[in-house]
């Protein structure tokens, strides 16, 4: 029979959120709670004492599972392996522009692309190398858009800073004078452009301003060290 202690060893592993001592109490039919919290302080010692590429921290109210700071080299090269993806060039487009002129809108996007920028932009945002910021203050307050921590660590910048410097500058379209020369004879706007990455790919050559091949093609998308390159959950 595996010890109580062995046991919430098996529940930390197997847990995606941070473990609650009362949640251990129930599992294990404890007392009370207390019980829980002094079997997570033996399994933590335990570790420590061994010096295992993991450790226990308490987060969120609960108890998790974290691999080590000093892992978080070896770590990162993992998820550059097994999480090689390449970026299509409609996706690299979008990137390009929103790591050049961030915090950007979809809008601004699409005019810089010439097609609508929809599609990729979710995927992206799936991929975690985008995430939404904010709104613009602007007429229908579209989303702006930034880049995140997995993308500098998909190209392995340190910051923005590190970006290639570009010939020239990357100047997106006066979406004022754009919307008036589309609009039709009722004065509304029309909007023509097709929808979704494949449409994306066919059009991808009226990009306008800095080239997005300045960022390397070979994106990959990867786990997030976390802090200080420290608290990658331990696998499922």
């Amino acid at each position: 029979m595996p010890s109580n202690v062995d046991v919430v060893e098996a529940l930390l592993f197997a847990s995606d959120s941070p473990l609650e001592a009362e949640r251990i109490r129930e599992v294990l039919d404890l007392e009370n709670a207390e019980e829980g919290r002094t079997l997570v302080r033996d399994l933590a010692a335990r570790y420590d004492a061994e010096a295992r590429g993991l450790q226990i921290v308490e987060v969120g109210g609960g108890y998790r599972m974290v691999t080590r700071p000093d892992m978080a080299p070896w770590l990162v090269r993992l998820a550059r392996v097994r999480t090689r993806v390449r970026l299509s060039r409609p996706a690299l487009e979008a990137l390009a522009i929103v790591a050049y002129k961030q915090p950007v809108s979809r809008p601004e996007i699409d005019a810089a692309r010439g097609v609508n920028s929809e599609g990729v932009l979710e995927n992206l945002l799936e991929r975690r190398l985008v995430r939404i910021a904010g709104r613009k203050e602007a007429p229908g307050r579209p989303f702006l858009f930034e880049t995140t921590r997995e993308f500098l660590v998909a190209f392995g910048l340190r910051d923005l800073a590190d970006l290639p410097k570009v010939e020239g500058e990357l100047v997106l379209p006066d979406l004022g004078a754009t919307a008036s020369s589309a609009a039709g004879p009722d004065g509304n706007t029309v909007d023509s452009t097709p929808s979704g990455e494949d449409s994306a790919e066919s059009a991808s050559d009226s990009a306008v301003g800095a080239s997005p091949s300045a960022v390397h093609a070979d994106a990959q998308t990867q786990q997030d060290p976390g802090p200080g390159g420290t608290g990658i959950p331990a696998g499922r």
